[in-house]
């Protein structure tokens, strides 16, 4: 189940030949999409730039924009320490101006997702004034992952987050901060965290929270095989916060090798119907919960890419609502996230020279 050191699990690097093996034929290709969730970075020596989304986006699905979330990519190695993770807005802006020069038909980065210490007090403004410079007009929100688990002390992926951030005044004052920014909170954390972010969407109704990867539900350690266990507390959980109404979600992220994925362990890669159908208690959960209009799609590319192919996971999401109305797959595939995140895909692919 991949490896473990002290505590921490490793994905595994995307491996192009494997993922060569499986190419469908794309579903529903005028369906109109924004993907809602990926990275640009270079991990263990493999990068994931515009020449890699490039191949992804032009695979044959209506990709019209994506929003970029911060991952500790391209920090400045100079200046101020709080300062330093605007380095990684100015190499998003600049590989977003780069896609505009070459007529790809998606805007990449119509939104970013920057990375700010949210308990900074006075600093923090400081910091947001200087992504929004640097974001060129797309800064639309912030991630400061929460993410900790008592079953791994040593954290899971990365070292686990302080215990109690969202109730800490000093976090909480960070995000009425971002209120007052007009900016979003998206919410990375582990499922037995949701009732914490319940309690703090309580306390600030005005602040825009997207949770990342549907509360990323962990399934290994502790976690591995009790995935009904696991799912019934998730769901009870997300029924709490689903009465919170500045609360959306976005649906994917299930190739995290820390929610139990081991589909690259296989000859061949998953099917889209394969997908679809293990992801379909989720799914219908969400939207039960939640509905169209506060849920989104992600691709979570390329942390998901060792599992399956862009195409593949587009054509897993379009077989989960393949049920849905065009007003409702309209509002799962784009609507939401351009809402969420304000973007505007056709105005911004004629915004060139404004933005560039």
């Amino acid at each position: 189940m991949g490896l473990e050191v002290t505590g921490r699990y490793r994905y595994p690097s995307p491996a192009p030949e494997w993922l060569a093996q499986r190419i469908e034929p794309v579903i529903e290709p005028d369906l109109r999409i924004i993907d809602a969730h990926h990275h640009l970075w270079v991990e263990n020596g493999n990068p994931y730039l515009l020449d890699e989304l490039v191949a992804d986006v032009s695979a044959g699905h209506r990709i019209e924009a994506t929003i970029v979330v911060q991952a500790h990519y391209g920090y400045r190695q100079t200046g101020p320490d709080h300062l330093r993770p605007v380095g990684e807005t100015e190499r998003v802006a600049a590989i977003a101006a780069e896609a505009r020069g070459i007529s790809l038909g998606t805007e990449v980065a119509a939104g970013i997702v920057a990375y700010a210490d949210l308990t900074l007090g006075d600093r923090l403004g400081e910091v947001l004034d200087a992504h929004t410079v640097a974001a060129r007009g797309a800064l639309r929100g912030i991630r400061h992952s929460v993410s900790r688990d008592e079953h791994f002390p040593d954290g899971v992926v990365i070292r686990p987050a302080l215990a109690g951030l969202l109730a800490d005044p000093r976090y909480r004052s960070g995000l009425s901060t971002l209120v007052e920014h007009g900016l979003s909170y998206d919410a990375m954390l582990y499922h037995a965290q949701i009732p914490e972010l319940a309690a703090m969407a309580r306390a600030l109704p005005d602040l825009q929270i997207v949770l990342d990867h549907i509360g990323c539900i962990l399934g290994v350690g502790y976690y591995r095989g009790r995935g009904d266990e696991n799912f019934a507390a998730w769901r009870a959980a997300m029924t709490e916060l689903a009465r919170c109404p500045n609360v959306v979600v976005k649906f994917g992220g299930f190739g995290m090798i820390v929610g139990g994925a081991t589909w690259h362990e296989r000859p061949l890669p998953p099917t889209s119907t394969e997908l679809a159908d293990a992801w379909r208690r989720y799914f219908e959960t969400c939207i039960e919960l939640f509905g169209v209009e506060r849920c989104m799609f992600e691709s979570n590319f390329p942390v998901d890419k060792a599992m399956y192919s862009y195409r593949t996971l587009w054509n897993a999401f379009k077989r989960l609502g393949s049920g849905a109305s065009p007003a409702e797959k309209d509002a799962l595939f784009a609507g939401t996230a351009a809402k969420v995140y304000r973007v505007d895909p056709a105005a911004a692919l004629l915004s060139v020279v404004a933005r560039g």
